[in-house]
């Protein structure tokens, strides 16, 4: 078996740099590629065929670095292309790969944080229009009811370092305040979008002390433990040696500026 496969790791720009932190955190030993596809972020408001076409194209670009598993760390692209790909291009054409995402975890464990079965979940424009978290949350704890809440402007802002600013506060309220107008008693918010666990500290403030306010970071390592546990045939083909690569479609200088912020260090990437 070779076992030199690095996990492939794919955002449309620097959020599933979160995502990635969790994962090496808890699966240090392996190697890993990331690419952020920032030339053309942010992906909220394109069409599914869009981010369909550009998701598999950076997919297949993962694929070609020997990557046997690749983790979609962007809920923008796991809404609107995982399924096609695993449903149409995997058993085609990369029948020994695998590509997973960070909606159906995600689901599969929210139950365990509310109470009171009304769940608030903040997302892109494309990732509420895609209904894809209703839809799974649905199949496993179909007594709660989700509440979404699209904030357009969370990224930009967030992208710009400008997220911690007194001018966030303003857009940070305007989302919350109307998510919460949903349904007074919801006690969990997802935070449906990789870019905006850097919000928490405006977050906690602009949303009530009694609602939990949930990261898909450490639920996506802890599933992606869960598979390799479950897989153990893929698991012998991933490269050890705690090697990290990083990759973007943009401006590698400008990655790096902004990078450390998600990703807790500083790191040197290259252009793909």
């Amino acid at each position: 078996m070779n076992n030199t496969s690095p996990i492939g790791i794919f955002d449309s720009g620097y959020g599933g740099l979160t995502v990635f932190r969790s994962i090496a955190g808890q699966l240090p030993d392996y190697n890993y590629i990331y690419l952020g596809d920032n030339a053309r972020s942010p992906y909220g408001d394109h069409s599914f065929d869009t981010i369909y076409r550009y998701t598999l194209e950076c997919v297949e670009w993962l694929f070609a670095k020997g990557c046997k598993l690749v983790i979609l760390a962007c809920n923008t692209a796991s809404a609107k292309a995982l399924r096609t790909i695993q449903q149409k291009d995997l058993p085609l054409k990369y029948p020994d790969r695998r590509v997973l995402g960070v909606i159906r975890p995600t689901a599969e464990v929210i139950g365990q944080y509310t109470s009171s079965n009304q769940v608030g979940v903040m997302g892109t424009r494309g990732t509420v229009n895609s209904q894809s978290y209703l839809l799974e949350i649905n199949k496993f704890f179909p007594e709660i009811i989700v509440h979404q809440q699209s904030c357009p402007m969370w990224v930009p802002l967030i992208e710009n370092n400008e997220h911690l600013q007194a001018g966030a506060d303003f857009f940070v309220n305007e989302y919350c305040n109307a998510l919460i107008e949903q349904a007074k008693d919801i006690d969990c918010v997802l935070l449906a979008c990789t870019h905006y666990p850097l919000l928490l500290p405006k977050l906690k403030t602009a949303l009530p002390d009694t609602i939990t306010i949930l990261s898909q970071g450490e639920i996506v390592a802890q599933s992606l433990i869960n598979y390799l546990n479950r897989h153990p045939e893929m698991e012998e083909q991933l490269g050890k040696g705690g090697k990290k690569e990083f990759y973007t479609s943009g401006d590698p200088t400008a990655f790096d500026e902004h990078a450390s912020i998600f990703f807790g260090a500083e790191l040197k990437s290259s252009k793909m």
